[in-house]
């Protein structure tokens, strides 16, 4: 991995995807742009021996006895990670996932310090509409690979030219590419702040923005902050739950009696989350230094990752089983080989410490335009109740039919669906 000066064969590569009206690279004016605002050509790759290490570290796994009982509830599962490991350390091509970055246009810039990481596509169609899209944990921008043509050219994928966007997607500071914090304050309240200033260097005085999990929690502190240039957000993991009704899925009390159905069922499976599903970030939001195996063993770094929640763990087991599913174990790979050659899982972890305590699901108080896109198997399904009483100024509001937490990833087809639809009233007004 390296920061230098594009090669001429990269630069023929960028030459010809702007030609074909897919990707363009940024304006030079801003590339030759001098002091901490400059914008850097950034290249992805990574020497043949780190991922013949990798192969070995994973060959030498040392392991444990298979779970006392017939299911989950213990963690991710011995056979599970044991067809996972067998396939990545032997039939898996991690060169095609690095081409696929490196075929894109990536950058790295400076923000208060600390270098960010972003993949930069601009649209072939005029009035393109600026969206920056944020990942979360365990996650990186391979999460929204699949999005990038549809959004920026879609025409090619069932839109109108009217429908376009042009693209920018940051690896959070202390993930993937981005870089690493050596001093505390990176919280997601400093990354919203952080991402206008990206998109204003970027020459955008109007924008919008979109977020899942940890994304999602920028985009809402973004709605709070509330920066002149940002028109709307766009989450589908909305902050909805009103503070007395978090509060008690937290302390695992019995559902308030006057809830709908909706709002039930949305209880019910928050305090799952709370109760049971949620152990990773009780141990990154209080020690996350402590986690030095998964920085150490790839494959105890692949079932941490796993174990993010039960339905998102359910597909990604029945793919290890053979099943075809919205992610492909090539996908599950990519984004934890990643993470294992940026040696970042620790300075990940550390967002969890950076936020604790604040409220991941409660509503925030944001003040602008918001669109909302309901997944059946995210962590919760929002009810429109709660949904419209957090965000006051909601443009849209949608429940899909398939689809769970790592929507883009999964369902890059309908979250692109639901992008369009939900700024297309915005369009009009502008």
């Amino acid at each position: 991995m390296s920061s230098k000066s594009l090669s001429p064969t990269r630069r023929e590569l960028l030459a010809a995807s702007a030609a074909a009206g897919v990707i363009s690279t940024l304006p030079g004016t801003l590339l030759a742009a001098a002091g901490n605002d400059s914008v850097r050509p950034f290249t992805v790759g990574f020497p043949r021996e780190e991922i013949d290490e990798l192969r070995r570290r994973i060959a030498s796994t040392r392991w444990p006895e298979r779970e006392t009982v017939a299911d989950a509830s213990q963690g991710v599962r011995l056979a599970t990670t044991q067809k996972l490991a067998r396939y990545w350390a032997t039939d898996y091509d991690w060169s095609r996932c690095e081409a696929q970055l490196a075929g894109l246009p990536n950058f790295i810039t400076e923000i208060d310090g600390l270098d960010i990481h972003f993949i930069h596509v601009r649209s072939k169609h005029e009035n393109a509409l600026p969206v920056i899209v944020t990942h979360g944990w365990p996650g990186s921008v391979v999460e929204q690979l699949k999005i990038i043509d549809p959004l920026v050219n879609p025409t090619a994928h069932g839109g109108t030219a009217a429908d376009a966007f042009d693209v920018v997607i940051p690896s959070m500071p202390g993930y993937g590419f981005s870089g690493k914090p050596t001093t505390p304050g990176w919280g997601p309240d400093h990354i919203a702040r952080a991402w206008v200033v990206l998109m204003k260097r970027l020459g955008y005085s109007r924008f919008v923005a979109q977020g899942g999990d940890w994304g999602a929690i920028v985009v809402d502190l973004m709605g709070v902050q509330a920066a002149p240039e940002l028109l709307a957000i766009h989450t589908n993991m909305p902050g909805i739950f009103p503070a007395e009704i978090d509060g008690a899925a937290f302390s695992g009390a019995a559902a308030p009696a006057d809830l709908s159905a909706d709002e039930k069922l949305a209880y019910d499976r928050l305090q799952f989350v709370y109760q049971k599903g949620i152990a990773y970030g009780f141990q990154m939001g209080l020690r996350p230094q402590t986690l030095y195996g998964i920085a150490d063993s790839p494959v105890g770094l692949a079932a941490y990752f796993l174990d993010h929640d039960a339905r998102s763990y359910e597909l990604i087991a029945r793919v290890f089983d053979g099943q075809s599913e919205g992610l492909t174990r090539d996908d599950i790979l990519d984004n934890i080989t990643i993470t294992w050659l940026t040696n970042t899982a620790l300075s990940g972890a550390r967002l969890y410490w950076e936020y604790w305590g604040k409220g991941y699901f409660n509503a925030k108080g944001v003040s602008i335009p918001v669109a909302v896109s309901v997944f059946p198997d995210e962590l919760y399904p929002a009810p429109r109740s709660w949904t419209e009483q957090a965000y006051p100024k909601l443009i849209h509001y949608n429940k899909l039919p398939k689809g769970g937490h790592f929507a883009a990833w999964e369902q890059p087809k309908l979250f692109c669906d639901e992008l369009r639809a939900g700024f297309r009233s915005l369009r009009r007004s502008i």
